[in-house]
């Protein structure tokens, strides 16, 4: 799961966890975690088209992504034209109320995130395996500003159901992670598919979390 492994995945297209529509849970419960206007920060967003909603809602957007390929693809399939600079570790792409950088999420600090209000996760977490999880949940509770509240979007299915990515996160691992730094309340958990491929017997489920 190293940075190589991402940049190959999208090099191939091999992109499953790229979902071509807004996903219905940021429209159900995203206005309930704050308010139009605010920014908005997107982990690991890809070319995704969650971005696209929360700007038509007023929102302002800052996404971090390893994959350049992801970026250009995002603007390109969109009719966009960004302007591009580099922002130290950071290429920056950037078109009015929407900004992504393209690098390492590791490689954030405070002041990069300073003015953001709120931060949304559909496909960040259930991306990495869990040693990988424990510092992606360490690097936002720490360079996070104090205000930002969060919705956050996970899986959950048997072990040794699939392989990931997407990989299960067990409810549990949202408490202990998240816990010392939000206050977490589960929206809503249900029955989902992974990439789209229904089965027979379906042990997975998709839960939406607040944090604030």
């Amino acid at each position: 799961m190293e940075s190589a492994f991402w940049h190959e995945r999208w090099e191939n297209q091999q992109i499953g966890f790229h979902q071509p529509h807004t996903h219905e849970l940021l429209l159900k419960y995203f206005s309930g975690v704050v308010k139009p206007g605010a920014k908005v920060f997107v982990p690991l967003c890809g070319k995704s088209k969650d971005m696209l909603w929360l700007l038509e809602k007023g929102y302002r957007v800052f996404g971090v992504e390893l994959s350049e390929l992801a970026a250009r693809q995002f603007f390109e399939e969109n009719q966009l034209k960004p302007k591009i600079t580099q922002r130290g570790d950071f290429k920056e792409y950037a078109l009015d109320e929407l900004v992504i950088w393209v690098g390492d999420f590791f490689k954030l600090v405070k002041s990069d995130l300073a003015d953001i209000d709120a931060w949304y996760d559909r496909a960040a977490m259930i991306a990495l395996p869990p040693e990988m999880r424990q510092r992606y949940v360490q690097q936002l509770c720490e360079q996070l500003p104090e205000q930002a509240k969060g919705l956050l979007i996970t899986l959950q299915y048997p072990n040794g159901y699939r392989e990931g990515p997407p990989f299960s996160v067990l409810e549990g691992e949202v408490e202990v992670g998240y816990g010392q730094r939000f206050s977490i309340d589960q929206l809503e958990s249900a029955e989902t598919t992974v990439n789209g491929k229904e089965a027979d017997d379906n042990p997975v489920t998709e839960q939406v979390y607040k944090l604030d």
